[in-house]
């Protein structure tokens, strides 16, 4: 009789661990943890934008400093060259490199990026879509990274202002939420 009881324990115990230990299948885009619905044996309610999703950083984020290594005081037209760009996050929010943590996006949308413009001598803009580097990491609040940025100069002969800066791709750029930018003078030569 003795082992009897034994044995229907042993039985009861395994069938409740069985029960306790099954998994639930949760529907794409919800992440399993100690507080879901799913969890509680309840329906998980499904978000149509989890929070890993890339998005539009929120404007205390668009705060960086940045310094150019080195750069060329001349070039000649049309010229190509590699600047190094030094990077740092001066905001107190997570930058990730690719808008989110988990990015399926097709397009480059929210991916974040360093990025130049030429200034004509009189401060206009000749334009702003020259080079283009994505950040290779993705950055906290006050962590650096160093970038190659290719460059080409003018095409017409004089003065010009390089001008270095950050950008969410198709969000905006930093120096337009007040970030300042990194800016040095290249004489474009024959």
């Amino acid at each position: 009789m003795t082992l009897n009881r034994i044995l229907f324990a042993t039985v009861a115990l395994l069938l409740s661990l069985s029960f306790a230990c099954r998994t639930t299948t949760l529907p794409e885009g919800v992440q399993p943890g100690p507080a879901t619905n799913a969890s509680r044996g309840q329906n998980p309610q499904v978000n149509a934008q989890p929070q890993d999703a890339p998005a539009a950083l929120p404007d205390k984020a668009f705060k960086a400093e940045i310094s150019l290594r080195a750069p060329p005081a001349k070039l000649r037209a049309g010229q190509k060259e590699t600047v190094r760009v030094k990077i740092r996050n001066a905001s107190d929010v997570m930058w990730w490199s690719r808008g989110g943590r988990v990015n399926t996006r097709p397009d480059n949308k929210f991916y974040l990026a360093v990025g130049n413009r030429w200034l004509k001598a009189d401060g206009s803009l000749l334009t702003n879509m020259d080079g283009r580097y994505g950040l290779p990491q993705n950055l906290a609040p006050g962590a650096e990274a160093e970038v190659p940025l290719q460059i080409t100069a003018p095409t017409q002969l004089g003065e010009y202002t390089l001008e270095v800066d950050v950008l969410q791709e198709q969000v905006g750029w930093f120096s337009d939420k007040g970030s300042t930018t990194a800016k040095t003078k290249i004489t474009v030569v024959q």
